[in-house]
């Protein structure tokens, strides 16, 4: 089995709850305050190490008290922090979150996040076997440069392109599995999609955005499921059906348990419906890495 190996964000999530979200300009009161670790490639990288796999993250943390609670965090989800570096002079990533009715708005400040380069993510080695896993919450050239070095040694790259945002063709060719939203796909193809789009629509869209013929293409679509472009050919595989509380983390949860199953060779349809049934337990809780089931929790759905 290979390692998954992260290269991402660490985030304090300060998380204000709600009984509605603000329109623009307008104050509401909210009900409660809660503090959340959670980054996307915090998020990940605990999803990952939860579901069973070896898991390394590469990141950077502020020397500041919220930098010492999520190193502390991490190591007690066995993720291995070896190569998450303190940065004296920037705070730790930071997210502000607004929660009502189980949809969240965020606003992220990157902070020491804003500032993991090249030379962060060439330590660490990688091998064949290995899932060499990244997002859009640290700088792009720190990801081509890691995806780089995963092609070279024969690992699987995954890529969240989540926030979405420009990105150029060399790091598009360097990525095996892209995984994204239907509103992130949609930017990408230059289209206008939504999640009660036929799944033809998200076919097409995703055949749109191939650089290789042996690139996949895996869109999540919330209560529907995920939809994949593999070979050029379209599988939906469908959701579980849960009442969701927090769904802050439902992203990063796929992605990460999508990563555990890829580093066990496991077949990609099996392996998405593994992640599907992981992503159901996450929103059935509050916070994003702290919500992250266990390899049982899923085991047990599995059934």
């Amino acid at each position: 089995m290979g390692r998954v190996v992260v290269a991402g964000s660490i985030n304090m999530d300060v998380v204000a709850l709600a009984e509605r979200h603000p329109r623009v300009g307008e104050t509401v009161a909210g009900t409660s305050i809660k503090y959340f670790p959670g980054g996307k490639g915090a998020n990940q990288a605990v999803a990952a190490a939860k579901l069973g796999a070896q898991t390394l993250l590469i990141g950077r943390l502020g020397s500041d008290a919220f930098g010492r609670e999520l190193r502390a965090f991490l190591v007690s989800q066995s993720v291995d922090v070896s190569s998450v570096t303190e940065t004296a002079d920037a705070h730790s990533g930071t997210a502000i979150i607004t929660l009502a009715d189980a949809d969240n708005t965020i606003v992220v400040i990157p902070g020491a996040n804003g500032l993991l380069s090249t030379d962060d993510v060439a330590g660490p080695a990688l091998s064949k076997g290995d899932v060499a896993v990244s997002q859009f919450e640290i700088p792009l050239p720190a990801i081509a440069a890691f995806f780089a070095r995963a092609r070279a040694a024969g690992a699987t790259t995954i890529l969240n392109p989540a926030p979405m945002r420009a990105f150029d063709l060399a790091l598009h060719d360097l990525i095996d599995i892209l995984v994204l939203n239907e509103t992130e796909l949609g930017l990408l193809a230059k289209t206008e999609l939504h999640e009660a789009d036929e799944p033809a629509r998200f076919a097409d869209a995703a055949q749109s955005v191939l650089r290789r013929s042996d690139q996949i293409v895996c869109v999540t679509l919330g209560k529907r499921g995920a939809l994949a472009l593999i070979d050029g050919a379209p599988l939906l595989v469908p959701a579980r059906a849960v009442k969701a509380v927090d769904t802050t983390g439902a992203g990063d949860c796929f992605v990460g348990a999508l990563a555990t199953q890829v580093a066990q060779g496991t077949p990609l349809r099996e392996a998405l419906g593994f992640a599907n049934i992981a992503a159901s337990i996450c929103v059935q809780r509050m916070g994003a890495a702290p919500s992250m089931p266990t390899r049982a929790e899923v085991a047990a759905l599995l059934c």
